[in-house]
């Protein structure tokens, strides 16, 4: 790693991790956006979000950038701006994580909730239209509006070339779909340089980027929930599958990952990887499936890891846990001498 000047410079490079291998040969392998600053992928579209605004002057010298955010690009723009004199502006509610709203405000966000403390539902919708209504009524104000904004995938396209620097090839493409900028920009990138993966959407039951009418989840930062507008960047053209996946799996498999090899990844990167691993078999033998880990299970110690929070939404499952576990036991690289050790 070279010395460098600014956290934005630390951005991309980040490792792939090994997390499954068949009998037949194909490889599960997650792509650990957690090592970018501030531990998730969304670092990369915020800064190209506010590049692409200062290129076509719409940010002004000093000006006054305002998202609505569940947490994790509301992380990346507090950098962006903090970095390039801008003053930011997170529209929040009390469904994000603690933890992300608390390290906004420290690199000098200010936070504007549209629920009453104690409301602890996803308000994807209010937030969307207040921080919209915000910049309207500040003249120079810039709303990135980052599900409708051509920057967020174009953010991603870096991904691809990573990827692509790792290893041969990318079959499948498989990762959750919030605003749809890191599955579809990766795989717009991919088709660029000359690859075309299956690509898997993955949400939340209850979101409805996937059809059907919808619902509450608990998954944090991803899909679409009844109320919202599905983002532009969710393009249907390059989505080959598109699959829907429990709060209570999504979150039994972050849970057993940690448990089983000491990696810590947040609740909608759970929902993709048991996405992955309960087909892994029916993937042609040999194939490389990636899924995009966008962010790390250390946001989430009060809630996805934590037996009490778990327990009151009704979400904990010690037996899906189990089931998880037996995959990783099976398939995980890590665990095959520790599973040799104990059969002596």
């Amino acid at each position: 790693m070279p010395l460098v000047t600014r956290v934005t410079d630390l951005i991309g490079r980040t490792p792939l991790f090994e997390l499954a291998r068949t009998a037949t040969g194909t490889r599960l392998l997650l792509k650990l956006e957690t090592f970018n600053p501030t531990g998730t992928a969304k670092i990369r579209m915020a800064r190209e979000m506010v590049l692409d605004a200062e290129r076509r002057g719409l940010l002004e010298v000093g000006g006054h950038i305002i998202e609505s955010t569940s947490g994790n690009t509301g992380l990346g723009l507090a950098v962006v701006a903090a970095e390039r004199g801008y003053r930011f502006t997170a529209v929040v509610d009390h469904h994000a994580c603690k933890d992300k709203l608390r390290a906004m405000r420290a690199m000098g966000a200010e936070l504007v909730y549209v629920a009453d403390a104690g409301d602890d539902s996803l308000a994807t919708s209010a937030r969307e239209d207040l921080a919209e209504a915000m910049a309207a009524a500040e003249g120079g104000a810039y709303f990135t509006e980052q599900h409708n904004n051509d920057a967020n995938a174009v953010g991603y396209h870096p991904v691809a070339d990573e990827l692509l620097a790792d290893v041969e090839r990318v079959d499948i493409l498989l990762s959750a779909v919030g605003t749809g900028g890191s599955l579809f920009g990766t795989a717009t990138r991919l088709r660029q340089l000359g690859h075309v993966p299956y690509v898997v959407g993955v949400e939340p039951e209850g979101s409805i980027a996937f059809g059907g009418e919808g619902g509450p989840y608990w998954q944090s930062g991803t899909g679409t929930p009844p109320g919202a507008s599905i983002g532009t960047a969710v393009d249907y053209a390059l989505l080959d599958e598109g699959v829907k996946v429990t709060d209570t799996d999504a979150f039994a498999t972050a849970r057993a990952v940690a448990a089983k090899l000491g990696l810590l990844i947040g609740g909608s990167a759970g929902g993709s990887v048991h996405a992955a691993l309960v087909r892994l078999e029916q993937f042609p033998p040999g194939s490389t499936v990636v899924t995009l880990v966008c962010d790390g299970g250390e946001k989430y110690l009060d809630t996805v890891f934590d037996d009490t929070w778990m327990a009151e939404r009704d979400l904990l499952d010690p037996a899906a846990e189990r089931a998880v576990g037996a995959m990783l036991d099976r398939w995980s690289p890590a665990l095959a001498g520790a599973n040799l050790v104990a059969a002596r």
